[in-house]
């Protein structure tokens, strides 16, 4: 079994938790401002006076000051993650082993659903919770625009996804298990986003399994058939392999090229690309994993159409203000119009 990624080159996409990137031109930008701004370009603060560049001096101590608390924050946090990751993952057990019917449980007393001839069918057979995995992210959006048809039937198989951080958080690894199924050989399926600066998390490569495919199942490809034309001396169709939508392409991450010479729109291309990428693999360890049951039973759904109101709500609030001002501004057009009415030219 391999891993299948980039290195990072001078290309390389730039995408942070935030989902904010930047090109290496911006970069180059962004330092020639900093440079700037600290003094060391050809001489900007140089030109304040004298009593202005001293308090520059002084804010850049203040602002010294501040980096360093940063950085503790940063250590305070991350040690305060890895604390509660290790309160999680009996928890994280515990759901594997109902999901997955290594243990039998009963419902808490007094919340024991309702028996139904449609949900009794055939229950003393059913084994943990089918699917679980599969319908938890089919219910998310950015998870399950990546879900096709053909894909379910291998993601049924799909027993647990667990989330673990790089040493010294310099990214993390998304592991997602499978039952022996007709697809694949692979028991586990792996993603790893590696990060440049565990201060600012910025993207560097992401990395996956490559996944050893049961010959005819492979679903990130797809047959085509196309008969001969007329008169050929050859009428068997033609068979071509296509790549094709999947959600397990997810393991085959998009590729910095080595070398620099892309033109921009495949650079741009590109780096759409990687923050499409980064953006899936963070909602499956932010959202997905911590909540999967709710988002199972699409409880999930109420606290993300929540938000979504919310950021609404504010939207129309700004438009309503920006509405407000347009309004005075045109009253203040009207009024300018008065006072600057033609006058005939005195003599």
């Amino acid at each position: 079994m391999s891993d299948t990624g980039a290195p990072g080159g001078a290309a390389a996409s730039k995408i942070t938790d935030e989902s904010i990137s930047v090109s290496a031109d911006d970069l180059a930008g962004v330092a020639n401002v900093q440079n700037v701004l600290n003094g060391n370009s050809s001489g900007f603060v140089a030109t304040l006076p004298a009593q202005v560049q001293a308090r520059v001096k002084v804010l850049q101590e203040i602002q010294s000051e501040h980096d360093k608390l940063e950085a503790k924050f940063h250590e305070e946090r991350a040690a305060l993650e890895a604390k509660y990751q290790k309160l999680y993952e009996p928890l994280y057990a515990k759901r594997s082993d109902i999901v997955n019917g290594v243990v039998d449980v009963e419902a808490p007393k007094g919340e024991a659903p309702e028996a139904t001839p449609a949900s009794e069918e055939g229950a003393e057979t059913v084994k943990g919770v089918p699917e679980f995995w599969l319908m938890a992210m089919k219910t998310n959006d950015i998870v399950n625009m990546q879900i096709t048809e053909r894909d379910e039937a291998a993601l049924k198989h799909l027993k647990d996804i667990k989330s673990s951080n790089l040493e010294e958080n310099k990214g993390f690894k998304l592991d997602f298990y499978f039952e022996e199924n007709p697809f694949f050989k692979n028991t586990v399926l792996s993603k790893t986003y590696h990060m440049l600066d565990d201060d600012e998390p910025i993207l560097e490569r992401a990395v996956g399994t490559e996944i050893e495919w049961t010959s005819g199942k492979n679903l990130t490809q797809k047959v085509m058939k196309k008969k001969p034309k007329k008169g050929a001396k050859n009428t068997k169709p033609v068979t071509k392999t296509e790549p094709c939508e999947s959600f397990f392409n997810f393991f085959s991450p998009p590729q910095v090229p080595e070398d620099d010479d892309i033109d921009q729109d495949t650079a741009e291309a590109l780096q759409d690309s990687m923050e499409q990428d980064y953006d899936i693999g963070s909602t499956i360890r932010d959202k997905i994993i911590p909540h999967a049951v709710s988002w199972f039973t699409g409880d999930a759904l109420e606290g993300e159409f929540e938000d979504d109101d919310d950021d609404e709500e504010d939207d129309e609030d700004v438009e309503d203000e920006e509405d407000d001002e347009d309004e005075e501004d045109d009253d203040d057009e009207d009024e300018e119009e008065e006072t600057v009415a033609p006058v005939k030219k005195v003599t």
